[in-house]
């Protein structure tokens, strides 16, 4: 694991913002990478965001095993590494079903939790066909089929400036004539496969909000996941946002304003 300057393309650890900011953890979903955050961090110039790759994406470690276990041991290390003390912890889809195990793993680790649409306890049946059409469906004839993907799927209603620089950053030759995201589709089908787990909720003394994509129908954020978590924390906040999937990219000022909510909240709670 390496930790460099944030213009760095090769760094499985990004690293964004001032050096003495509040520390907050920025965890990617599936098939992402941590420097999709560059954008985001942008609407939280006083903060430092610290954003890894992923076991299995990126420039992160691509070899078994792909487990939540791991992906959260790893978590925690980065966490260790940048911070004294506690982060908060923001994360998109399949980055917010690790950090609800990463506060449950390392509460101590988890000041707050910020969890933008969390794919978490997702229906098996669902999860084998996503994983059958990863397997069949890894590559791209070109760049061009790839941003059709993108702006015809969950990122319609993102800027399409950012759809661009996924593309230069995100997108590789698969050496065959084609191009593919910087994955490992082994790590990609053994983690849709994680998501199958049935859910699990963070500790209750630890504050959370959770922002549910309202065009993603059926949702990843469930009714089931939503009433459960309200019942077991009585500082649980719900949102929905009027976006489709990619939260952090649609609504980027939105979802910051809420981490930045989170920080101000804490750091007046600490004081005496």
């Amino acid at each position: 694991m390496t930790t460099t300057e944030p213009d760095d393309p090769t760094t499985d650890v990004h690293v964004f913002g001032p050096s003495d900011g509040p520390v907050v953890l920025a965890v990617h979903g599936m098939t992402g990478h941590g420097r999709r955050w560059r954008p985001w961090s942008e609407h939280l110039p006083h903060a430092r965001i610290v954003a890894p790759d992923l076991i299995g994406h990126g420039h992160a470690d691509w070899t078994p095993p792909w487990s939540i276990e791991r992906q959260v041991e790893r978590l925690a290390s980065v966490v260790r590494r940048n911070t004294d003390g506690p982060a908060v912890v923001v994360g998109h889809s399949y980055g917010a079903a690790l950090a609800i195990h990463l506060a449950r793993a390392e509460p101590t680790l988890v000041a707050g939790l910020v969890l933008l649409d969390p794919a978490i306890g997702l229906p098996a049946r669902t999860m084998l066909e996503v994983a059958e059409s990863t397997v069949m469906y890894d590559d791209y004839t070109d760049e061009d089929e790839a941003r059709s993907e993108k702006i015809h799927g969950a990122w319609s209603d993102v800027d399409p400036a950012l759809v661009e620089e996924e593309l230069a950053v995100h997108l590789v030759d698969a050496g065959n004539g084609r191009v593919r995201w910087r994955t490992s589709t082994a790590a990609i089908v053994a983690s849709w496969g994680e998501l199958a787990r049935p859910f699990v909720l963070p500790p209750p003394d630890i504050p959370v909000v959770v922002v549910r994509a309202s065009r993603v129908d059926p949702p990843y954020a469930s009714q089931e996941f939503r009433d459960a978590l309200t019942a077991s924390s009585t500082s649980a906040e719900l949102l929905d946002f009027d976006c489709d999937h990619m939260v952090p990219q649609a609504k980027g000022p939105e979802s910051a304003a809420l981490v930045e909510k989170m920080l101000r909240t804490i750091a007046d709670s600490s004081r005496p």
